[in-house]
């Protein structure tokens, strides 16, 4: 054999080799924003996915199949959102779709998949509507690992009102779906405490300046301040405050923890508290060996946004459970599974037993956020107590 035809016979072995590993690979969407206010989040999210991806395909994939992450910026625009959604249902052919960090983006992407009967593992969005958008349907193919908005609002409003004692709080959101649907998930909670905001201002993302919404609050001798915003617009609260020597509390959404509001607001932002599902610390050693594989693998000191990373990296091992259950990546076969997963799957911010059913598609329960505080540059427990002993890894409830 001359030179010239050994190199196309490798050429040509090396291809069908590529095209039967392709062929064996099981397409799992991946959307997110990985650029703009959000992409912190959307960062974090895609690469705590990755990781578990590595993980399950140098065990051997799952049922004989490696995982291919097909991953796409929604840049946190609905109007991406719907053109990611449909490339990754009509031209890809996934199987599934993790991810979604903003609210809006998972309202308008998330139908293609219920009309083309394909699971979405939603790890980060939290609007309490997005699991349950269709109730007239007989089947929903929208699941969730991340705390929804009525867990957050509640844990919020207790915190403010129930923990701290505090009686006039202010409401700071911005205009996105998320602010908007978490603000009135927050008056809700505070209805139930039969307590009323004393003040309720909007902003919208991209503002810099929030010194006349915070004023507002304070004249309106606000003694505490509830946010529920996206991005960097959090950390021009705080600075608004710091500027105008007005010294309350802010306690909000766990969006409080991203990497955008606690670079942006420096020392401004230190004591701002809120719920997450997952804080950066060794805990168990399953959080312990995830918080050293994802340094090892795209370094740093510390995650952009830990929970995004955690919740990424839970749904690839709730959604690879599915699959090995279902012995298919058919959507009806996959959803029956994932509603009745018969597997405990050690992740990292719970272990999940039966953590989905036909009526329940939302993987985490109240008992299993804390409450974080923003200290020195990172989020740390704001109550110790609430991750010592057997509340350490909290369980979602049976039934």
């Amino acid at each position: 054999m001359t030179v010239t035809k050994y190199i196309l016979a490798l050429s040509a072995a090396t291809a069908l080799s590529s095209a039967a590993m392709a062929a064996d690979a099981i397409k799992v969407g991946l959307s997110g924003p990985y650029t703009g206010g959000s992409s912190s989040m959307g960062v974090s999210m895609r690469d705590g996915a990755k990781l578990a991806v590595d993980e399950i395909n140098k065990a051997g994939g799952v049922n004989g199949a490696v995982i291919q992450l097909v991953e796409r910026d929604d840049e946190a625009k609905n109007e991406v959102g719907v053109q990611v959604a449909q490339e990754l249902i009509n031209k890809e052919k996934v199987v599934a779709t993790l991810g979604f960090i903003n609210t809006g983006v998972a309202q308008a992407g998330e139908r293609f998949y219920q009309e083309a009967e394909i699971p979405v593992l939603n790890n980060v969005a939290t609007g309490s509507i997005l699991t349950r958008q269709w109730p007239n349907e007989k089947q929903n193919f929208v699941f969730r690992n991340a705390a929804n908005d009525t867990i957050q609002s509640a844990m919020i409003a207790d915190e403010a009102i129930t923990r701290q004692g505090f009686k006039k709080p202010a409401i700071l959101s911005d205009s996105t779906n998320y602010g908007q649907l978490g603000k009135d998930d927050m008056m809700a909670a505070l209805k139930k405490l039969n307590v009323s905001p004393v003040a309720i201002e909007k902003f919208n993302i991209g503002d810099t300046d929030m010194t006349a919404q915070v004023l507002k609050a304070k004249e309106a001798n606000a003694d505490v301040v509830l946010t529920y915003a996206i991005g960097p617009e959090l950390a021009q609260i705080a600075n608004a405050m710091a500027k105008l020597g007005w010294k309350v509390p802010l306690v909000g959404s766990w969006t409080l923890s991203m990497a955008s509001y606690i670079d942006t607001a420096g020392a401004n932002g230190d004591g701002a508290i809120m719920p997450e599902t997952f804080i950066e610390m060794p805990t168990t050693p399953k959080r312990k060996a995830f918080i050293e594989a994802y340094h090892k693998a795209y370094g740093g000191d510390r995650m952009p946004s830990p929970v995004s990373a955690a919740q990424g990296y839970d749904s690839v091992y709730l959604l690879a459970a599915a699959i090995r259950q279902a012995k298919s990546t058919d959507g009806r076969k996959l959803l029956a599974a994932l509603e009745n997963l018969n597997e405990k799957v050690e992740g990292v911010v719970t272990t999940y037993d039966h953590p989905f059913s036909a009526t329940d598609h939302e993987a985490i329960s109240p008992n299993i956020p804390v409450m974080g505080l923003v200290k020195n540059g990172r989020v740390v427990p704001a109550h110790p107590e609430d991750l010592q002993g057997d509340k350490a890894l909290r369980v979602k409830p049976k039934g």
